[in-house]
């Protein structure tokens, strides 16, 4: 949302929000590359000077939320940085390795586990926005 903000402003007023957009899709990104299955946890902290690690079982939990993997949609198209990319293609393995099952895709219960134990259940919002 930073970064759409600050599209179309001119140039000497867009570089502080166009850097905190692309802190804030790091941030993202390590919480997905920090968990055993590659996809982010529904909620991470920032304790004991480690980064975007869920702390409690509550927020272990992934629901196919589309929020990060279109974060890196947006930041590719507005600066043209291959690692938004690299990083969207990360998440489609992840989402085809760990989350496809026979009837559509699934929900897991604790990304930090070794192999997922699946929710059974496929969001409406997956279709509509997570694989746009």
């Amino acid at each position: 949302m930073i970064a759409l903000g600050a599209d179309g402003a001119p140039s000497d007023k867009t570089g502080h929000q166009m850097e905190q957009a692309a802190e804030i899709a790091r941030t993202c990104h390590e919480s997905y590359a920090r968990t055993s299955l590659k996809l982010g946890p529904e909620a991470f902290r920032f304790d004991g000077g480690v980064e975007a690690i869920a702390t409690r079982q509550n927020e272990k939990y992934f629901i196919l939320r589309p929020e990060v993997i279109e974060t890196y949609m947006y930041m590719w198209r507005f600066t043209h940085d291959p690692k938004y990319r690299e990083w969207g293609w990360e998440a489609v393995q992840a989402l085809e390795q760990h989350c496809r099952v026979e009837g559509g895709y699934s929900g897991v219960r604790d990304v930090y586990a070794s192999t997922p134990n699946h929710d059974d259940v496929q969001q409406s919002f997956f279709l509509a926005e997570t694989l746009k």
